[in-house]
């Protein structure tokens, strides 16, 4: 695929680390020269000198053979511009924008975007997608993400197994599995180091620091937690590094939060704090140095539940993390830009790497793929994707068994919903229309299993 990336900064990098790992050829445009080289480097990537929204520029990128424009600079007008030109000029035919502001979001005005008035296809907002995956790990002590389906009636939700003296341990997944179906629950991938263990390939044992992907309904995700050992109480003292749109969504939602006694947020830029103060009603701002122990103190950062650092910058987010590691009882959560940082990162105890191309990207996976898809996660860079799917009164598979799909075997059927029943074994079931079909795609099967579930 041909695709244009509108903006180099951490949005627009994100992206491009995520698309650089397909079959993708990939122009990045952007007006600071520094940025481009940044990203250039770490890529392979065209990158073009200008603004992304000028016809100029456009035409001299080929834009009219082009198959996507993703505009997402920081400026929303230049993201829509640029869209309204690679429409009416070139004729692009997928264009997706990144818009911030509320006062182009706001349902009042949800016409907006259209043919006839402004060819945006999707309209994405990073930050606010990253507020939202952050609450739900808030919300849920002890995980490390949580991907909503079936319009939330169940998720799957991720943790990282620490502790080597609870029951489970003591038997093979393929044991724990049947007895997590007295639950209408399924442990559906593990994550160790870099490889990708599927349920049904092989009688393995869970061992310290697998990352275990378990599928449920969503108000069982506490309880299944504590089967492994994961039993957190409600996080009750936040700490919020940064000041910007992901840290005011996130302190907007934990000021409704019952449990909470204490949010505080730390900025070391005067303007930005003093806006934050101003938005927000029962959430402690902080002007002073992110890392100066008097402003820790303010912020009750020894007693802390949780530190969640969001700011710009990884090494600063890093640092954080490492300040939180002293305190055996804080759990951090670490915005990360940089693939770079991710290893290094997960060493620290007690963290959780949010990755920001994986969360930006999973907000336009379904416009990606090429099958309907209802809702698309990424789970990592490389490791792959949760996809749900729901068959038409047109697909070529109903009628078939889930082994006649001849799924991949690095990919598999988590489970298939059917009204309001889900279904985990499915060996001899047949698929009828309207079954929604949750699914683990391999990063190296994605072609194969957009072909089978084209229509």
């Amino acid at each position: 695929m041909k695709i244009v990336v509108g903006g180099a900064s951490s949005v627009g990098k994100s992206i491009v680390g995520y698309l650089s790992l397909g079959d993708n050829d990939i122009v990045v445009v952007d007006e600071d020269s520094a940025k481009l080289e940044e990203i250039a480097k770490e890529y392979d990537v065209q990158p073009v000198l200008g603004s992304v929204s000028h016809p100029n520029v456009q035409e001299s990128i080929g834009m009219k053979n082009m198959d996507m424009l993703v505009a997402v600079t920081d400026n929303d007008e230049i993201n829509m511009v640029a869209c309204q030109v690679a429409y009416t000029l070139f004729n692009v035919p997928r264009k997706i924008a990144r818009v911030d502001s509320q006062y182009f979001l706001n349902p009042l005005w949800n016409t907006l975007y259209n043919e006839k008035s402004l060819p945006i296809d999707l309209v994405i907002t990073p930050d606010v997608e990253i507020g939202k995956f952050i609450t739900a790990l808030y919300n849920l002590p002890g995980s490390s993400a949580v991907f909503p389906f079936l319009n939330n009636k169940i998720n799957i939700f991720a943790f990282r197994h620490r502790d080597i003296d609870v029951p489970f341990m003591k038997f093979s997944l393929n044991h724990i599995n049947q007895k997590l179906k007295e639950v209408r629950a399924k442990i559906v991938l593990i994550v160790r180091g870099n490889r990708r263990i599927l349920p049904d390939s092989e009688d393995i044992y869970l061992q310290r620091n697998d990352l275990i992907y378990i599928s449920c309904y969503s108000e069982q995700n506490t309880e299944i937690m504590r089967l492994f050992g994961v039993d957190h109480n409600p996080y009750e003292k936040a700490v919020i590094f940064g000041a910007n749109t992901i840290s005011y969504y996130l302190a907007s939602q934990i000021e409704k939060n019952e449990n909470v006694s204490s949010c505080s947020i730390i900025e070391d830029n005067a303007e930005k704090a003093a806006k934050m103060a101003e938005k927000l009603n029962n959430t402690s701002v902080i002007f002073g140095e992110m890392m100066s122990d008097v402003i820790l103190q303010d912020a009750g950062f020894a007693s802390a539940d949780v530190s969640i650092s969001v700011t710009d910058k990884d090494k600063d987010n890093l640092l954080i993390s490492l300040l939180a590691s002293k305190n055996k009882e804080t759990q951090a959560l670490s915005l990360v830009n940089s693939k770079d940082y991710n290893q290094l990162a997960f060493n620290i105890r007690n963290n959780v790497i949010i990755d920001r191309s994986v969360i930006t990207i999973s907000g336009i996976l379904h416009y990606l793929r090429k099958a309907r898809i209802n809702e698309a996660y990424s789970i990592g860079r490389g490791i792959g994707e949760f996809w749900e799917i729901r068959l038409g009164n047109d697909s070529v598979n109903l009628g078939k068994s889930v082994k006649e799909l001849k799924i991949p075997q690095d990919c598999s059927v988590v489970l298939i919903a059917r009204g309001e029943s889900l279904i985990y074994e499915f060996n001899e079931q047949r698929l009828q229309a309207e079954d929604k079909v949750l699914l683990f795609v391999a990063p190296s099967d994605i072609r194969d299993i957009e072909k089978i579930f084209y229509l």
